[in-house]
């Protein structure tokens, strides 16, 4: 084998009970390469990555790295050996500074001299140009840093093999392009770095090569330079598929929702919502962009009634909803939905089948002493033909769906209300590029219908495509309120930051 291949994987086979994940999959990354993973959901992207982090063993099939064929009992092998995990979601103890949560779970961590060591990671950090401070507590920094502790965290651990996981997903555009800089700056120094994400035009502007898999299997390797968006896209799908993300023409009504001076606070009375003042018209998409943890969470149940506000209103057709619960705002007709951020701790109960589930928004309205469970079959089986849900069949625990599966049925769950006003948090986030537009195509469904649409987004591109205007968070404020058609990203990236920019055409806060 040539020394350059730091991964190679061999055939590589999975099964889970009668799911076949993995099916004779093979893939190899090279020294100095930047290697994209792309598939649909159930693809079987994190299944390989999770044989190769050393917490799934293959069924059949050889992992080589560096040359040596081995076999991982557990992911602490997987590190010995170089390979390093960072996550979608930083996995960093908040109250703990940046050294700490680097060097914790070293051997003799409690006897190490803190000071060398923040030396040695300043050293490090500069070498990589990553902005990160060893003596920084994690509470005080910006997503953008945190994640680069993570990656401090993994190199200094001596990794030269390292697995992104949607590493831009809650990134501003110039976070981004600071990441893309660090990525190169580590393939540059020799490290072999696979990324897994479903944007295309990352992919197209980071990666040298770019796997992809369908239902488990492998169906190509690319080079980058040589293929496009669309290339990849039918092959992930195995059809010919349109790009393209629809903004169909509707006329705007009448403020279905109306916003003013709205102020909330968390358990330690610090703001998180500052003073919001916006209105959301009928048959529209307003989208809401912002860096994570910017309000967004608490703007979205604030108005379904799920988070206390200390002033200001809330105002669906003139009525203020303040201080009302979720069910008092039903019982008067408000017909509003809401997908939250959290699926399974907010959206839906994990142990319960698609029809329990369905019916926890609508036993309600049923009259008698009785729940008549069968109403809510052919909704079930209406959504599962739609939204093309992958599920044994509706009388399974969703809670044994993929992520992307449980994403289709909370959304269809909250669609097949008819809302009023269509609150919707991530609504695509880990959904692939076929099930992503889907998803799109509903909510311009509901859009025609004249529904009222909050489109909260970690996407710019889909939130300029999709969405009539977009209002941007920073700290719980509003930072501007623009028309689609007239941004930027770079515009929206600096009110993310927090800079207020009135765009001509659009409405600032």
């Amino acid at each position: 084998m040539h020394k350059d291949i730091f991964v190679k994987m061999e055939n590589i086979s999975k099964n889970f009970g009668t799911v076949r994940a993995n099916d004779a999959v093979s893939f190899e990354v090279r020294k100095g390469e930047i290697h994209a993973l792309l598939g649909e959901n159930g693809a079987g992207k994190s299944t390989l990555m999770n044989m190769l982090s050393g917490i799934y063993k293959p069924d059949s099939g050889f992992i080589y790295i560096h040359g040596q064929k081995v076999t991982f009992q557990s992911p602490k092998e997987s590190i010995q050996m170089g390979i390093g995990m960072i996550h979608q979601h930083v996995k960093l103890v908040e109250v703990q500074t940046a050294r700490d949560n680097i060097i914790m779970g070293l051997k003799n961590s409690f006897f190490v001299k803190k000071k060398k060591i923040s030396e040695e990671l300043r050293a490090k950090a500069r070498h990589f140009g990553l902005a990160v401070d060893p003596d920084k507590k994690i509470y005080n920094m910006s997503i953008g840093e945190k994640q680069s502790v993570e990656i401090l965290k993994v190199l200094y651990r001596g990794a030269d093999i390292l697995i992104m996981d949607e590493p831009t997903a809650v990134l501003t555009p110039q976070e981004t392009k600071e990441l893309f800089v660090i990525m190169r700056k580590m393939a540059e120094d020799g490290c072999a770095i696979i990324i897994i994400t479903h944007k295309l035009n990352e992919v197209m502007e980071i990666s040298d090569r770019v796997t992809v898999l369908r239902h488990g299997s492998t169906v190509g390797t690319l080079e980058t330079k040589h293929t496009t968006p669309k290339e990849m896209t039918d092959l992930m799908v195995g059809a010919v598929t349109d790009l393209s993300i629809k903004r169909p023409k509707v006329h705007r009504g009448k403020a279905v929702l109306e916003i003013k001076d709205l102020v909330a606070e968390d358990t330690d009375h610090v703001p998180v919502l500052k003073n919001l003042s916006f209105d959301l018209f009928e048959g529209e998409i307003l989208g809401v962009a912002g860096v994570s943890g910017s309000g967004q969470k608490e703007l979205c149940e604030a108005i379904a009634g799920l988070y206390p506000v200390k002033n200001g209103e809330i105002l669906y057709e003139k009525e203020n909803l303040i201080g009302m619960s979720p069910r008092d705002i039903i019982r008067r007709g408000i017909s509003m939905s809401f997908i939250p951020e959290d699926r399974l701790g907010m959206g839906l109960v994990a142990s319960m089948d698609m029809v329990d589930n369905f019916l926890l928004k609508e036993y309600h309205n049923q009259k008698g002493p009785f729940i008549r469970r069968n109403t809510m079959v052919p909704h079930c089986e209406e959504m599962i033909r739609r939204l093309d849900i992958r599920t044994p069949g509706i009388h399974h625990p969703v809670k044994q769906l993929s992520g992307g599966n449980i994403q289709k049925v909370l959304i269809g769950r909250e669609i097949d209300t008819n809302p009023h006003v269509l609150i919707t948090a991530y609504a695509v986030r880990g959904l692939d590029i076929g099930a992503s537009h889907n998803i799109y195509d509903l909510i311009n469904e509901q859009k025609r219908k004249g529904v009222g649409i909050l489109f909260i987004g970690e996407d710019l591109d889909v939130l300029m495509e999709l969405c009539d205007r977009i209002m941007v968070l920073c700290e719980g404020e509003i930072t501007g309120i623009v028309n689609s058609e007239e941004v930027t990203k770079e515009e929206l990236g600096l009110m993310m930051a927090g800079e207020k920019i009135k765009i001509e055409g659009g409405e600032a806060s």
